[in-house]
C-alpha cells in the first residue's frame, strides 16, 4: 500500500481536528453526558470509520478494505475491555461524574500518542526482522491465556508499578479540586486525586498498547491501516463509554471472547511467519477468515451474555486481568 507523505500528513491533521473538537466540547462546559448525546457522538465516529473503510475498499481494493475492517473490529472490541478498566479506575478513585469526560479524553489522546510510537516501532521491527511475527504471536497467545485464567477478576489501579512509585513520592490531597491536578492545602503544594487518576489511565493505556498493536498487525501489516484503525476505534471511545457504561457489566463473556480472539490472532501471526518459510507445508489464515472468526466470536459473546444474564440477573461482567489476585480498591487516604 503506497501512502504518500502528504496523505499521512492529511490523516494526522484530520485526527488532530477531531481530537480538538472533543477538547472544545469537553472544555466548553463540563457536564454529565446524556444517552442521546452519547448515541449521536457514537454514530458520528462509527460513521467516519465505516466511510474511511469504504474509501480504502474502493481506492485500494477489497483485500486491503477487508484488512482495515478486520483491524477496526479487533481494536473496537479491545477498546470495550479498555472501557471496563477506565470504569474501574473512575470508581476506585470516586471521580466526580462531571470530570469523567475530561479523564476519558486525556486517556484517548495519550493512547493515540503511545500507539503511534508502538506502530512505528512494530512496523520497523516486522520489516527488518521477520521473526517478530512469532514474538508478537507469542505475546498475544500468552495474553489471551492469562486473560482467560483471570477472566472473572478485575484489575486494581494501584497494582501498577508506575502508580505505586508516584504514590510513594508525591503527597496527594483527599479531595478533588475541580479539574486541577495540583492544589494548595494549608500552604502546602499537593497533588489532587485527579493526578493519580491520570497516572492510572496512562499506565493502562501503555498496557493496552502493548497488546493491541501486535493484535492489529496480526490482521494487516500495513502501518497506515494499523494507525487509522486504532485512531478511529479510540476516537469514539469517550462517547462509547457513556453509551455502554450501564450495559458493560452485562457483557459477562467479553473477557473470554477477547481471550479467544487474542489467541487466534497470535496463532495467525506465528503461521504468517512459518508460511513464508515453508509455504507448501504451513497454511495461512486469510483476512476474510479472520474477519468472519472475530465477528463470530463477538456475536457469540453478545448472545451468550444476554442469555446468561437473562437466566441469572445477578451475573456481572469483569474486565479480567493478566496476573495476580483481586485486591480491594485503593482507599485514597494519602495525606
Amino acid at each position: 500500500m503506497e501512502i504518500s507523505l502528504w496523505m499521512w500528513a492529511l490523516t494526522v491533521v484530520g485526527i488532530l481536528v477531531l481530537v480538538s473538537l472533543d477538547f472544545i466540547t469537553v472544555s466548553r462546559k463540563p457536564h454529565d453526558v446524556a444517552f442521546k448525546e452519547a448515541v449521536l457522538w457514537s454514530v458520528f465516529y462509527i460513521g467516519l470509520a465505516v466511510a474511511f473503510g469504504w474509501w480504502v475498499w474502493v481506492s485500494q481494493g477489497s483485500t486491503l478494505g477487508s484488512e482495515y475492517f478486520a483491524a477496526y473490529l479487533v481494536e473496537k472490541s479491545l477498546s470495550v475491555d479498555n472501557l471496563f478498566v477506565f470504569i474501574i479506575i473512575l470508581a476506585s478513585f470516586n471521580v466526580p461524574t462531571v470530570l469523567h469526560q475530561r479523564v476519558l479524553l486525556f486517556g484517548v489522546v495519550l493512547a493515540l500518542a503511545m500507539r503511534a510510537v508502538f506502530i512505528a516501532i512494530g512496523a520497523a521491527a516486522l520489516s527488518a526482522f521477520a521473526f517478530t511475527f512469532v514474538i508478537f504471536g507469542a505475546i498475544l497467545i500468552w495474553t489471551g491465556i492469562q486473560l482467560a485464567r483471570h477472566r472473572n477478576e478485575d484489575p486494581n489501579p494501584m497494582d501498577s508499578l508506575i502508580v505505586k512509585v508516584v504514590s510513594k513520592r508525591v503527597r496527594v490531597s483527599q479531595e478533588f479540586d475541580g479539574t486541577r491536578m495540583f492544589t494548595s492545602v494549608d500552604g502546602k503544594r499537593l497533588a489532587t486525586p485527579l493526578f493519580l487518576v491520570m497516572i492510572s489511565i496512562g499506565a493502562t493505556d501503555l498496557l493496552f498498547a502493548l497488546d493491541s498493536i501486535p493484535a492489529t498487525f496480526g490482521v494487516t501489516q500495513e502501518p497506515y491501516l494499523v494507525f487509522t484503525a486504532n485512531a478511529f476505534a479510540l476516537l469514539g471511545l469517550r462517547a462509547l463509554y457513556f453509551l455502554l457504561k450501564g450495559l458493560l457489566d452485562k457483557l459477562v463473556y467479553l473477557s473470554t471472547g477477547l481471550a479467544v480472539i487474542l489467541v487466534f490472532i497470535g496463532i495467525k501471526l506465528a503461521l504468517t511467519y512459518f508460511h513464508e518459510q515453508f509455504p507448501e507445508h504451513v497454511p495461512k489464515i486469510s483476512t476474510n477468515a479472520s474477519l468472519i472468526f472475530i465477528g463470530g466470536v463477538l456475536l457469540l459473546v453478545a448472545v451468550g451474555s444476554y442469555l446468561k444474564v437473562r437466566r441469572d440477573p445477578a451475573a456481572t461482567a469483569h474486565a479480567g486481568r493478566l496476573a495476580g489476585e483481586h485486591h480491594k480498591p485503593p482507599s485514597n487516604k494519602q495525606d
